[in-house]
């Protein structure tokens, strides 16, 4: 008995002091998921820019340009006055502004959008728009095309404007309050 015994501890001694081995990773990750995104985002890019393309040839009368904002613009109506004063850091602007999918299909009217009372710069407003507002004057109207990046982008406004949708906006400023 004690010779089995004195055999077991041995064995057990011997077999107890074996160091950890590391296990190897089931699974290699590797950078697909970020080419596939890149390559995925440039097609869906190059489809709106033909899309954009398009709309321009199809309303070549609307004369759009392209901003240094990234999107494009058309001067509806230009008032002169002698006041060529553009919104600068907290000014209030008073403006009506209406958006369209590039079909045509009116997706927020001025009256649903309503008229608003904006603070340049310390209030939320889609990137696009808040560029653009700052291109104008008091009493001028202009038609932007907004790509989809600078209107709503991948998520949309999670109600009529779905994801990755280019908009085209027409924005009249109805007034320029400085700021004090």
């Amino acid at each position: 008995m004690n010779k089995l015994l004195l055999t077991c501890f041995i064995f057990i001694s011997l077999f107890a002091c074996k160091s950890p081995e590391a296990r190897k990773p089931e699974t290699v990750k590797t950078g697909s998921f970020i080419k596939e995104s890149a390559i995925r985002n440039k097609k869906l890019l190059k489809a709106e820019e033909k899309a954009i393309e398009n709309y321009i040839k199809a309303h070549d009368s609307m004369q759009f340009k392209a901003s240094e904002y990234g999107f494009w613009v058309s001067k509806d109506s230009v008032v002169n006055t002698t006041n060529s004063m553009t919104p600068k850091f907290g000014d209030i602007v008073n403006f009506d502004f209406n958006l369209s999918a590039l079909n045509g299909q009116t997706i927020y009217t001025a009256s649903e959008l309503k008229n608003r009372n904006y603070a340049m710069d310390k209030e939320e407003l889609f990137t696009g728009l808040r560029e653009g507002l700052k291109l104008m004057k008091a009493g001028e109207t202009f038609t932007f095309i907004f790509p989809s990046q600078k209107a709503y982008g991948y998520y949309g406004d999670e109600n009529k404007i779905g994801r990755n949708t280019p908009l085209i906006s027409k924005v009249t400023i109805n007034s320029i309050t400085t700021k004090k």
